[in-house]
Parts: C-alpha cells; sequence; structure tokens
C-alpha cells in the first residue's frame, strides 16, 4: 500500500437526495442534487502521500507556524505558538456541554506528531494525515494536480449507490455484529470499548468499500470538502428541480476579528473515530458540520478529485 492515494476511482454521477430530514437540524431539508462526472481517491491522503508532497515543496503547514498576532487580536499568546487541536480522553465522566474537557489546543501537535509534541509517524504510514487546515489540503491538491470535491460530490461518492440507506453500507450501524467503519464504541468522551480495534486512526482500506470501491468515507477522519458552510434550506433549489453539484454559500465575513463564531467554515463530512452513539450519530454519509478554516484536529483530513 506505498501509493494507495495515486488510485482513484470514476464516479459517473447522477441523480441523488442530498441530506436527511432524520437526524441533525444542518442535514434538512432532504433535496435532489445532480452531480456529473468525477474521480476521487479511493483512499483519504496517507502520512505516506503527505511526506511526498513536504520533501518535495518544503511546505509548512499552518499547525507548524505561529499564529500571527494580528488575525487574534486579544488572544492568549500561550495559543499562538505553532500548536493543533488534540482530543484528551477523561478518565471519567464530565460535563458534556463543554467541549474543553476533552478537546485541547497542544503546543507542538501537528501532523508529524498527530497525539503531541512527544509523538511521532512511527507505524502511521498508511494512516490518514491528520491536523491540516483547509489552506493545507488545498495546497496538497494543487501540487498534485486535484481539487477538493465539493459537499454533493463527496455525499454523492460516499453514499455508494445506496441512496436511501441510513448507513453507506445500509440500515444497521453493524453487519451481522461487525463494525463497517472506525468509530467510537462506549461512552464518549471517557469511555470506548474499542470494539472494532482502533482507538486512534486506522490505517486506509482497514475496512470494506463502499459500492463505489472507496474506503473510508464513513468514520476514521472527517473530510475537508470545498463548500462554505451553509444550511441546507439556505441554498437548496426550487422544490421540482435539481440543482446541479451546489458550492455552498459565501464566506461569511466579520468585522470583529475577535469573533472566533464569524472565522469563515467550509463543510467537513464523513464522520470519525471520536463519532459515538452517545454524542456525535454523524457515521452517515448525509452527516455534515462547520469546521473553521484555520483550524487543524487530530480527527480531519482530506481526499481529492478530478474534473
Amino acid at each position: 500500500m506505498s501509493a494507495v492515494a495515486d488510485t482513484m476511482i470514476e464516479i459517473q454521477g447522477g441523480l441523488f437526495m442530498m441530506g436527511s430530514n432524520d437526524h441533525y437540524p444542518e442535514e434538512r431539508p432532504a433535496h435532489k442534487v445532480r452531480v456529473g462526472p468525477f474521480r476521487i481517491d479511493r483512499y483519504p491522503v496517507t502520512n505516506r502521500e503527505f511526506s511526498r508532497f513536504i520533501r518535495a515543496t518544503g511546505y509548512l503547514t499552518a499547525a507548524e507556524r505561529p499564529a500571527d498576532p494580528r488575525d487574534y487580536p486579544g488572544a492568549d499568546p500561550s495559543l499562538l505558538v505553532p500548536s493543533s487541536v488534540v482530543f484528551v480522553q477523561p478518565s471519567h465522566p464530565v460535563d458534556m456541554s463543554n467541549t474543553h474537557n476533552w478537546w485541547h489546543y497542544i503546543a507542538g501537535a501537528d501532523w508529524r506528531h498527530p497525539r503531541g509534541p512527544h509523538t511521532g509517524l512511527d507505524g502511521l504510514d498508511d494512516h490518514p494525515v491528520v491536523h491540516l487546515n483547509y489552506a493545507d489540503a488545498q495546497a496538497y491538491a494543487a501540487w498534485i494536480g486535484k481539487d477538493l470535491p465539493t459537499e454533493a460530490e463527496w455525499e454523492f461518492a460516499a453514499r455508494g449507490g445506496n441512496d436511501s440507506g441510513e448507513f453507506a453500507w445500509g440500515e444497521t450501524l453493524t453487519v451481522r455484529g461487525r463494525h463497517q467503519a472506525n468509530t467510537w464504541q462506549g461512552e464518549f468522551p471517557w469511555l470506548n470499548l474499542d470494539e472494532d480495534g482502533h482507538r486512534w486512526t486506522s490505517p486506509v482500506g482497514s475496512f470494506a468499500p463502499n459500492g463505489y470501491g472507496l474506503y473510508d468515507m464513513i468514520g476514521n477522519v472527517w473530510e475537508w470538502t470545498s463548500d462554505w458552510y451553509q444550511q441546507h434550506d439556505q441554498i437548496q433549489g426550487k422544490p421540482c428541480c435539481a440543482m446541479d453539484n451546489p458550492r455552498g454559500g459565501e464566506r461569511q465575513r466579520s468585522h470583529d476579528p475577535r469573533d472566533r463564531s464569524a472565522v469563515p467554515r467550509r463543510v467537513m463530512k464523513g464522520g470519525s473515530h471520536l463519532c459515538a452513539p452517545n454524542y456525535c450519530r454523524r457515521y452517515r454519509p448525509a452527516a455534515r458540520m462547520a469546521q473553521p478554516i484555520d483550524t487543524s484536529t487530530c480527527h480531519l483530513g482530506f481526499r481529492c478529485v478530478e474534473r
């Protein structure tokens, strides 16, 4: 598996129902969308593949650079050093309304040090690369002559031809008792039963592919898309008609750079190894979340497309 990210799958495109009326508000309403043909990476981009990009270009990711204080007026200087967001598992139940109980900015965390400065990539060559913000993912895609998928392209591909199923593989989270993706089993965030065999990320291709032959579209790591985040009910077309590969909304701007809630956000898709039934049931093709474009985490990666 030395060049997995070089393998792409041809997707013919077509008409499908994007979103869901049955789960989180941001997925509603389900609406008709048409996408044209495209090619998409069979796997998420791995540490091995991203390393080639770094060696060829000398690129430095955002997490490896100190933040510009002008972009974050009034910020704690300790948060402006090279750092990224890392999941730190509590040892006991915590207040679920406060995500700082498990998410921490850790100085020295980056794609080479996924769990913090004292960790490395030994044994992780074929795991998805993480700790990349949107510009980092874009930079890799441009270097390799590809692009990032739209949300519609990503969701169409993730469904694998199963447009009506709750999950990419059917109607139940497990199939004959076997887990179909790298997700969280147990009580998030403090009790992980590891029933799927993976506590953190897993090597790409560890679970069965979907109907299009794509791996890890669900679970393992979230994936960047190129769409600006907007509610579905603000971007859908006329009820009678399918939209053609919608590109989300426009970049949302703020006149107050101290307002983190107004940092522009793109759509990320697919859920991750931290998605759990008691907290984040986003291990479904329709699921979506808004991710600040300047923020990298230990559970967010990407894959590329060609059109």
